[in-house]
């Protein structure tokens, strides 16, 4: 069990050298800013991401102003070698969609500091972000192993689930117009943005395991084909990668929303769902380690009533929803799976639906048992 655990610990997402990028964060800043600029040594993050390289300096300077001090996080495409779990990276998007949810949703993503299309400073597009401080529910190790929030009391707990759900309230329902969604739809064909939003998510299993087919990805597919909703209901900015492990928070309370590279257009239950299914998937980890977890945290039934309290509005065809989420989380894992095996951290096994960590958990949505 402590080598299995040890595994999830260890998983590495970059090939760049952070001496070498530090000299190139200075330079690109001094030019930027047209003054000396004192870069810190970089660092990434621990405990969280998987697919966006993340670097974390503080940055100085000089000014009409006095002495500039800003803590800084940049947010780059991987290196190709480093084989990435998207195709693209719309880091100009991103930064868009950052700046827009802040000012016109009341959502708080960090502060946008700049944005650099040109490649040739780091070897990809990038952009810079203010950095806060608080905690963030980790993802290696699971926050369902141990921490803060397992070791939280039930009312501490109950106030995060209920204020997370209310940041997705909050986007939900801002006044974007339809011109403004449209930045932000999956491209592909389709009479709706859900028809759209699977078609697309379609071309990227075929991008990441076309060279490998993974059956129970594809049952699932089957399966959604035969549940589609009879009217998935109206669209609204959807955050894309709603979950706790990309909120900070501080005394339990958010006071940051981050990563919004999955930023679409569609039915308010992408979220909704896909904030229920990311806790169970990190609750299914735990119990397959013996550990209790949080098993009374982000049910179905809670986040669907406080979302109805909040907005008036009542989720609905969950279960679409949730398989749609498995399913979409099934073929990012096996993608980063793939990563691992890349840099030897994994070898290939004998059955590629165990590319899926939680296959388990599709199976049991195929033959309903997930639900019962």
């Amino acid at each position: 069990m402590d080598e299995q655990r040890e595994e999830i610990e260890q998983m590495r997402t970059s090939t760049r050298d952070l001496d070498e990028l530090h000299e190139r964060v200075r330079s690109w800043l001094t030019g930027h800013l047209g003054r000396p600029v004192t870069v810190s040594r970089l660092s990434h993050p621990s405990g969280n991401g998987m697919s966006s390289e993340t670097l974390i300096f503080d940055a100085s300077w000089d000014s009409a102003e006095g002495r500039q001090d800003v803590e800084c996080v940049a947010r780059m495409a991987p290196a190709s070698e480093a084989v990435p779990v998207f195709p693209s990276y719309d880091l100009g998007r991103q930064f868009e969609v950052m700046r827009m949810v802040r000012e016109r949703a009341g959502v708080l993503a960090p502060r946008t500091l700049w944005f650099e299309p040109d490649p040739e400073p780091l070897g990809t597009p990038f952009f810079v972000m203010e950095r806060l401080t608080g905690d963030v529910p980790p993802d290696v190790a699971p926050y369902t192993f141990e921490g803060w929030l397992l070791e939280a009391s039930r009312s501490d707990r109950d106030r995060l689930q209920r204020q997370s759900v209310g940041i997705l309230a909050k986007l939900h329902d801002a006044p974007f117009t339809a011109e403004e969604l449209r930045t932000v739809e999956s491209g592909g064909p389709g009479d709706s943005a859900l028809r759209r939003h699977v078609n697309d998510q379609r071309d990227y299993y075929e991008w990441a395991h076309g060279s490998m087919r993974i059956p129970v990805l594809e049952k699932a597919f089957e399966w959604l084909e035969e549940h589609w909703p009879a009217d998935p209901g109206p669209d609204v900015l959807s955050w894309g990668d709603a979950r706790i492990g990309n909120v900070m928070y501080r005394d339990f309370t958010p006071v940051a929303v981050l990563d919004w590279e999955m930023a679409c257009a569609g039915p308010r239950e992408l979220d909704i769902a896909w904030m229920i299914f990311l806790h169970r998937f990190f609750q299914d980890i735990a119990e397959v380690f013996e550990l209790p977890g949080l098993p009374d945290f982000m049910r179905r039934e809670d986040v669907c009533r406080i979302y109805q309290e909040i907005t008036g509005y009542e989720p609905r065809d969950m279960e679409f929803y949730e398989m749609y989420a498995a399913l979409r989380h099934g073929i990012i894992m096996a993608r980063v799976w793939h990563r691992r095996i890349h840099f030897g951290e994994q070898t290939m096994p004998d059955d590629p639906d165990d590319l899926v960590i939680h296959r388990a958990a599709i199976e049991r949505m195929l033959d309903g048992s997930h639900w019962r």
